[in-house]
């Protein structure tokens, strides 16, 4: 990708706290992500509840399915891991964080026609603090997406100044910002739309959220959470993860090297602890449940 076109994507991340790429997916590379969305949908028919892959809307039945959350999409099918690996996007992605990156989480977020559960207004970095601040989130657009389908909604440049702002009720992480007092402009915001290929790379910072889907089309975009490889949870990593930091970088579409000293870097941060009780995987339509006052009814 030209040094010119990195650099304009550098300065709108530095200012606005998102940039667009479009079309980044060519047609055929695409469908191989629509075919293997299409068989996890097929596998979720037979399923009543949620469970460790599929996180499941009310009112999914058999006969139409509805889904909110595939987890880790990337141990499930390999089109979703080799993305990780994809020449343009590792270009974008050592332009904004440098040469050692880590991958840390991907979910794959779907809003069935005509419906589809909205997202309350929250900052990543509410939900997974670093030791520094050089993290990111990227959206692949699986499906075209219009300002009618539920597209993610940004309020550009609410990443500056670094704060974090409550995501709390009560004394429980509840994974979502109370809109009557968070003192934003919510007006503001702006819809992500593009075409199925197209990516959207944002500030673990920026405030954003996605209304209901009000068309008759499906909306599905993956997101992957980046960091530089000094950058590590404060939550602490182990298990799998571990192996996605220590094991062989190659393997897990990172780039360069694997770092273990963290560079610690002031910045705001609050734990998103306690959990509400009764959780049973956590996804983040299911932590917001317990936000009472929600901007999306």
């Amino acid at each position: 990708m030209e040094q010119r076109i990195l650099q304009s994507y550098r300065d709108q991340y530095r200012d606005r706290g998102y940039f667009v790429v479009p079309d980044l997916l060519d047609e055929t590379e695409i469908q191989r992500f629509r075919d293997a969305t299409d068989a996890l949908i097929e596998r979720s028919r037979k399923l009543t509840g949620s469970d460790e892959i599929f996180d499941l809307e009310p009112g999914h039945t058999s006969e139409q399915p509805r889904i909110r959350r595939i987890k880790a999409p990337h141990r499930v099918d390999p089109v979703f891991d080799e993305f990780m690996q994809h020449p343009a996007l590792l270009s974008v992605l050592t332009a904004i964080l440098g040469p050692d990156i880590r991958h840390q989480y991907v979910k794959l977020n779907s809003k069935a026609a005509d419906g589809g559960v909205p997202l309350e207004w929250h900052q990543d970095w509410a939900f997974y603090p670093h030791t520094n601040d050089s993290v990111l989130a990227v959206g692949l657009m699986i499906d075209d997406v219009g300002p009618d389908n539920g597209p993610t909604l940004i309020i550009p440049g609410s990443h500056r100044p670094r704060r974090v702002l409550d995501h709390h009720r009560d004394g429980v992480f509840v994974g979502a910002i109370d809109p009557d007092r968070a003192g934003l402009d919510f007006d503001q915001a702006v819809p992500v739309t593009g075409s199925a290929g197209t990516i959207y790379v944002f500030d673990a910072f920026i405030v954003h959220g996605a209304a209901r889907n009000t068309s008759p089309r499906m909306r599905r975009n993956c997101f992957y959470e980046f960091m530089a490889s000094d950058a590590w949870p404060l939550e602490g990593i182990h298990g799998e993860d571990m192996k996605i930091v220590l094991g062989p970088i190659e393997s897990r579409g990172v780039a360069g090297q694997a770092v273990v000293t963290p560079r610690l870097a002031e910045g705001p941060v609050r734990l998103p602890l306690p959990r509400p009780a009764g959780q049973r995987y956590g996804s983040i339509y299911e932590i917001q449940q317990a936000m009472p006052n929600r901007f999306f009814a």
